[in-house]
């Protein structure tokens, strides 16, 4: 199969990790579009080399290569696949308009999708605490981040502080802190802060 055959599950697994713009698995895949990239799809996209897929602890982790992000381009013209129904139909008069946007602004595709790290904090969160809402130390959460960098795990923390139910302490015991607390402290209205709590997470 060419890359100009490609079924509408592979295109929307290309769109995804477009939009996402980091690496995701499977289970992220499913949790934010419904999909899953496994078996005959993801060898063709990774044989067509639009998906590279790597096995990491028993399971795939995707990203978009350069190539896969010049056919991203392309599906802003394409002509909707057949059988892909109505939500393919609106998909698809989405990316032509957003097509006809960049083509008068003279802005890329690239520069309008960056990852949601304030998401990944928050899923993070959600995971330790199991959906209680219980207090987590910040550096709990680095770790489990492991690689995102410093400063954008430290700006997301600053647009979360902003949300209603959403807060970001010091921890009010200090001589429990460890050194791990100190290093992953973020420093918000000048005093550094360690813990997590959102209201209502799920």
């Amino acid at each position: 199969m060419s890359d100009d055959r490609l079924t509408l599950t592979e295109r929307c697994v290309l769109l995804v990790l477009m939009a996402e713009a980091r690496e995701l698995t499977n289970a992220e895949l499913h949790a934010i579009a419904g999909l899953k990239l496994d078996g005959r799809y993801r060898r063709n996209l990774n044989d067509l080399g639009l998906v590279t897929s790597t096995l990491v602890n028993r399971a795939y982790v995707h990203e978009l290569t350069d190539r896969g992000a010049v056919r991203c381009v392309a599906e802003l013209g394409a002509q909707r696949p057949d059988r892909s129904g109505p939500a393919g139909g609106a998909l698809y008069a989405v990316l032509a308009g957003l097509g006809r946007y960049l083509g008068d602004s003279g802005h890329a595709l690239a520069e309008l999708f960056r990852p949601d790290v304030a998401g990944q904090v928050e899923a993070a969160y959600t995971h330790v605490t199991r959906g209680s809402g219980a207090p987590v130390r910040l550096a709990v959460l680095r770790e489990r981040l492991d690689g995102l960098p410093r400063g954008d795990f430290d700006r997301a923390l600053e647009l979360l502080a902003r949300r209603d139910g959403v807060h970001v302490r010091s921890e009010a015991d200090q001589k429990t802190l460890t050194d791990a607390d100190l290093d992953a402290a973020v420093v918000l209205g000048g005093t550094p802060r360690h813990l997590l709590t959102i209201e209502g997470a799920r």
